[in-house]
Order: structure tokens, then sequence, then C-alpha cells
């Protein structure tokens, strides 16, 4: 009886040539080791693949539909909307406001005038080392308009302020100025449109009644 047993090795050998020559696509069995592809013939013919079928045909894929990215700021003109000046500062603020909110100054430097930059870059750099943090969402309620004669037209807005710093002393967030702060700008007539150009004094801007839409 030991003739017939079947050393290890080799049952090892061919189970692993049965492994590795079976294709998903392949109706025949697999070639012995030794032996030609090309002329290794088998006594059964080898059946046909077998297609899924499905009674309900498939439905197409469908992207779920993404709800839009929430403001980070609102501009609201009031009666000043039609003003080039101020449709100006509805496309720019938001580049501006987040650059507030991330305290890195770096996309006003590249995108705006130098005069602006100058004048808003120091109080960014300091609110990152105070620590203290805007978070959105913000609002900026415009509130008056006036020609300059320089060709300038100053916009005097209201900025809904969420400017926080951290109170060590009653271990709290503590909001700068609640109700508000006075902000004019300048805005002048550049190659891209209108542009904050520098800020101005905001002496005169009165924000206690200002209802800010966030």
């Amino acid at each position: 009886m030991r003739r017939y047993a079947v050393p290890a090795a080799v049952l090892a050998g061919v189970l692993l040539l049965s492994a590795c020559g079976k294709d998903s696509t392949d109706g025949g069995r697999p070639v012995p080791a030794g032996v030609d592809s090309g002329t290794a013939t088998s006594s059964t013919p080898s059946a046909e693949p077998t297609k899924a079928t499905s009674s309900a045909p498939s439905k197409p894929a469908t992207a779920k539909p993404t709800a839009p990215a929430a403001k980070q700021v609102i501009v609201q003109t009031g009666s000043f909307g039609s003003n080039a000046a101020v449709q100006g500062l509805v496309t720019s603020y938001p580049l501006y406001f987040k650059a507030l909110v991330d305290r890195d100054d770096t996309i006003l430097k590249q995108r705006f005038p130098s005069f602006f930059y100058a004048d808003v870059a120091q109080g960014i750099q300091d609110a990152k080392r105070n620590g203290w943090v805007m978070k959105p969402p913000g609002s900026v309620v415009v509130v008056g308009v006036q020609d300059g004669s320089d060709g300038t037209i100053t916009v005097r807005t209201c900025r809904s302020q969420t400017t926080q710093y951290w109170d060590p002393k009653g271990r709290k967030w503590t909001v700068v100025t609640p109700h508000g702060s006075p902000e004019v700008i300048q805005m002048a007539k550049t190659g891209v449109g209108w542009m904050p150009y520098r800020l101005a004094t905001s002496k005169g801007v009165n924000c206690a009644g200002v209802h800010y839409p966030a």
C-alpha cells in the first residue's frame, strides 16, 4: 500500500498549481505541470460561463445634492446697494473677513492695494499674538457713502464684532465689542474694479442702533 501513497510535497505542489492556474474566465481545467498549454486536451467539454441575470433593471447611481457652504460674512447694503464702490465692497469684503478670521494677512498682501494691507496687517498680527479669535458668521452694515475729492468713495460701515479673548481671571471668553464697531473704508477704482484702498477715521459713526443680520 505504501507505493500508492503520494508524498506531501508533491500533493502540495499539485494543489498550488491548481490554485494558481485557475482563472475566472478559463472554462477548462488547469494545465498540468510540464505540459504545453497549446497541446493539452481535456476529455470533458468545458461548461459555458453562466451570466448573472436580474429580473429588475439596475438604477443609475445618483449623487446626493450637497448643501451650499454657509457664508462667513454678510454685507448688508441697504439703500446704498446701487453704488459702484459699495458693490466692490460686497465682492471684496469676504476675503478681508476671512483674513481676519484666519488671522492670516497673506491673501490681503496678494490681492489688495498696499495701503489697505498696511492699515490692517498690524491688527491681524496683534490678534494672532494676543490670542484674539473672530468666529463667523459675521455681518457688515453699510450706513453711509461719501464721494471723495481724489476719486475715492468713502463707505461707512458697522461690523458685528465677535472677536473674543481669553480672560484668565474669569476663565471664560470675553467679547471685545458686543454691540459692533464702526469701520470706514475708502474705496478706489482699480484694474479689477472697486477695491478697499485704505482705512479712514471712524469718528462720528454711531453703531449703537444698528441691527446685524448675523
